[in-house]
């Protein structure tokens, strides 16, 4: 198991009790998401969770592949799809790297919170092109912590080393958009609720 998986798992319960900090930000992006879906849509959603965002999109499409680094995550994920008798988002505790699928047979991927802590955030938005049919979406919220908080990249390491935080990766949000573009996709939207906030970004796979 990796660090950030320790991380993770250790924090797991905290997290799930955790309310969501700007819940009008949350509730336009859930809205925004849903004007691209349709009810034959598969989707995947990595770096799902504890499954909230998963389990509130899963009437909107017909089947949500929802993974995530922490086994721990995933468990309470689950543990909330059934108490819900929500049926078709499948659980799995794998990351983005790990994950297979066939290329161009998925209609939209989410990435919710994640990839600001992934080690090589390129690789993943290639490999996210790739499995998206033409057309396709990716629905991304992140943190560009280089727009604000430059000096995180210091301190971060040592947080990681001594688990007292995840991997943190600093990029701006022009190198995240530039990111995207350069692996093929163009941006449709793109929204940042204020100062220092996550920037939301729907980019598109050309038809």
């Amino acid at each position: 198991m990796d660090q950030s998986a320790k991380f993770w798992d250790k924090i797991a319960q905290r997290y799930s009790k955790r309310p969501v900090a700007d819940v009008a930000a949350y509730q336009k992006k859930l809205q925004v998401t849903r004007e691209y879906f349709q009810p034959d849509m598969e989707v995947l959603e990595f770096g799902c969770g504890t499954g909230s965002t998963a389990i509130v999109h899963a009437p909107y499409v017909k089947h949500i592949h929802a993974i995530d680094v922490s086994s721990k995550m995933i468990d309470i994920a689950q543990g909330k799809a059934d108490a819900a008798k929500v049926t078709n988002v499948t659980f799995a505790c794998s990351s983005i790297e790990e994950f297979s699928t066939s290329d161009q047979t998925l209609d939209a991927v989410l990435a919710l919170s994640i990839l600001h802590l992934l080690e090589n955030k390129e690789a993943a938005i290639a490999k996210v092109y790739s499995m998206l049919k033409p057309g396709g979406v990716f629905v991304t919220s992140t943190a560009c912590l280089g727009d604000t908080m430059k000096y995180i990249k210091l301190i971060a390491p040592i947080g990681e080393f001594f688990g007292l935080m995840p991997l943190v990766k600093v990029f701006t949000t022009r190198e995240l958009e530039d990111s995207l573009t350069d692996a093929g996709f163009q941006i449709d939207y793109r929204w940042q609720p204020g100062k220092g906030k996550a920037v939301f970004i729907v980019a598109k796979k050309a038809e």
